[in-house]
């Protein structure tokens, strides 16, 4: 292993032990011969299941699990980030078992979460999409002050945990229920930032296609939010499937590539280092996550430092 991923693995595996969650990679005691099902069938969020990254995740997590049995990751149907959540919190839903989505005390208090970040902590780091018509509209800004005083408004969708926390910040937000949609609201002016994560940007561009739409290059607006999987509270057999395979990835080094592979390229391509980082405060986090965040704000010029001086991730990487 390259010693620039190691320094991204062990930054992680930190981040967990810090926050006081417990690495066991141990077979967990309630299962047993009779318990294992041949084959499961998982329904994951049909945006996490559309993510390459987040798919590949649960898969290599499934895989690090075989005494669980065999698995298919099967696409849900389209639904709201909203919605999605009030899917789990019923006691059995029909469409949906798995999503990985920003955490809050909320969510925390009504699902089950696997309290290891998916992406190391990068969705609390934003960069703005925007028209390249609008790029003149953000030269000088330094502080949020600045960016209330130019008008700009900032997209996001409507159940999201961004929006409450910009909000609480004084940033002023335009939201829509459905993700699709807000691309289409900044294209029509409806808004002049549509505030994407580090680890989620490259892929929303490339989907879109749209060549009037560009990345802003000089801010990033940072706020601690870790993003987990959720399950429904009643589904323990999957949460602790998905954290024993998330735990045993991180020990065996194959989450440390994983990363790399899927979160290393952005980083770079994004100048993290160069940017104004404009922090914003969190206020609807656990004591937990609220640590979790926090470090992995102060640990990422360390991340960019360790990516800056590895090789390019493998490219046959196969979760």
């Amino acid at each position: 292993m390259k010693s620039g991923r190691t320094g991204w693995m062990l930054g992680l595996v930190y981040l967990c032990f810090g926050a006081g969650i417990v690495l066991s990679a141990e077979r967990p005691a309630f299962i047993g011969a009779a318990n294992v099902s041949p084959h499961n069938e998982y329904r994951l969020w049909y945006r996490n299941y559309d993510s390459p990254p987040i798919r590949a995740l649960v898969s290599l997590a499934f895989e690090k699990t075989p005494e669980y049995g065999s698995f298919s990751i099967i696409r849900s149907p389209e639904m709201a980030q909203g919605r999605v959540v009030r899917e789990l919190e019923q006691p059995v839903s029909t469409l949906v078992d798995i999503a990985n989505v920003a955490t809050s005390d909320k969510r925390e208090g009504n699902l089950l979460a696997i309290p290891l970040p998916i992406d190391g902590g990068l969705l609390g780091f934003r960069v703005c999409v925007v028209l390249q018509e609008s790029l003149p509209m953000f030269e000088g800004i330094k502080s949020v002050s600045d960016l209330q005083e130019a008008g700009i408004r900032v997209g996001q969708g409507t159940h999201w945990p961004d929006t409450d926390i910009l909000e609480a910040n004084g940033v002023k937000v335009i939201t829509h229920s459905r993700y699709e949609i807000l691309f289409r609201m900044l294209e029509n002016h409806r808004f002049e930032c549509f505030a994407r994560g580090v680890s989620e940007v490259l892929f929303d561009l490339e989907m879109q296609g749209n060549m009037n739409l560009a990345i802003e290059p000089d801010l990033l607006i940072a706020y601690p939010m870790p993003s987990y999987f959720f399950v429904s509270r009643r589904d323990h057999e999957t949460a602790q499937r998905l954290q024993l395979g998330m735990e045993r990835a991180i020990n065996d080094g194959s989450f440390g590539k994983y990363l790399d592979h899927f979160y290393g390229r952005a980083m770079k391509a994004l100048d993290l280092g160069e940017r104004k980082m404009l922090v914003l405060n969190n206020p609807y986090l656990t004591e937990e996550s609220l640590a979790i965040g926090r470090h992995s704000l102060m640990n990422l010029q360390r991340r960019i430092n360790n990516l800056s001086s590895s090789d390019e991730a493998d490219s046959d990487f196969e979760p």
